[in-house]
């Protein structure tokens, strides 16, 4: 069994620190905690922090602003790159000022609230577990507080179990769409050593994150032409985001590890052989 993941955010020494001694919280258990204006640490928890975005949280904060994917992902995100990732690791831009404060927070807190990102919702739970089989998070799932000392929500007399804070904050809809980038993200293709190559790792990046260039590429290039696709499916995501993140990911699945997520029309299968589809 492989170490505990995390996915807190925190870097690697306080992340071990955070999984070594922090208790381990289920469903029942109860916490203390309120944020609200009255608390004297408002705001201060949104800065100098790292933020990673999934392709959901991403979907729902530029459909909030009303911006282009690539136009969101230029201004807001940056795509760290180290020699050792294997698929794309999205992380919100902080501003460029002292505290590096998160663009979307005001005086009156966080302006995309209702949209804000997975991480955020969760504060100040943190979710770990053990991954011990190729398929994914498999082993003991387990939350956990992130008591971090400017934070004083703490001392607040609000109690909570920690599935009434998740039912509370809506991440329900948060993890049922971050369930299929996991299985991307952890498929037995990277634990086996695989590498995407850049044009492959670029394919996987914008077709989870840069929907409106995915959505060019689905409807301009020959792949409609190529596979057999449900006529309502195509009309569903020529306009609707979420249908159109669902076909990513099954169109990944097969492009990327030859899973049978996508079925070929008849005489189709010459055409794409040894080569990816037309804009890919």
């Amino acid at each position: 069994m492989s170490g505990p993941q995390c996915s807190c955010g925190a870097g690697a020494e306080l992340r071990e620190k955070i999984l070594a001694e922090a208790p381990r919280l289920g469903p029942g258990d109860v916490f203390r905690f309120a944020c609200h204006p009255g608390v004297s640490c408002y705001n201060r928890c949104c800065a100098d922090v790292n933020i990673f975005l999934s392709p959901y949280d991403v979907l729902r904060m530029r459909k909030r602003l009303g911006m282009d994917s690539g136009e969101f992902l230029r201004k807001y995100t940056l795509l760290p790159v180290h020699k050792e990732m294997k698929t794309p690791a999205v992380l919100l831009r902080m501003n460029d000022d002292a505290a590096k404060t998160c663009p979307f927070v005001c005086e009156k807190g966080c302006s995309i609230y209702a949209d804000r990102p997975w991480p955020c919702r969760m504060f100040p739970l943190g979710l770990a577990a053990q991954k011990d089989t190729p398929d994914g998070w498999q082993g003991e799932r387990f939350y956990f507080l992130l008591k971090e000392e400017v934070c004083q929500g703490f001392h607040e007399a609000r109690e909570w179990t920690v599935a009434q804070w998740l039912e509370d904050q809506k991440v329900d809809e948060y993890d049922r769409w971050g369930e299929p980038y996991k299985e991307l993200t952890l498929h037995p293709f990277f634990e086996g050593g695989g590498v995407l190559p850049p044009e492959k790792l670029h394919m996987l990046y914008t077709a989870c994150y840069d929907l409106d260039a995915f959505r060019r590429f689905v409807f301009e290039s020959t792949l409609l032409e190529r596979f057999e696709v449900d006529a309502d499916f195509v009309e569903q995501m020529r306009y609707d985001d979420e249908e159109l993140l669902r076909f990513a990911f099954l169109w990944l699945r097969f492009s990327l590890f030859g899973e049978r997520t996508m079925m070929l029309k008849d005489g189709a299968i010459e055409a794409i052989k040894g080569k990816p589809a037309q804009g890919g």
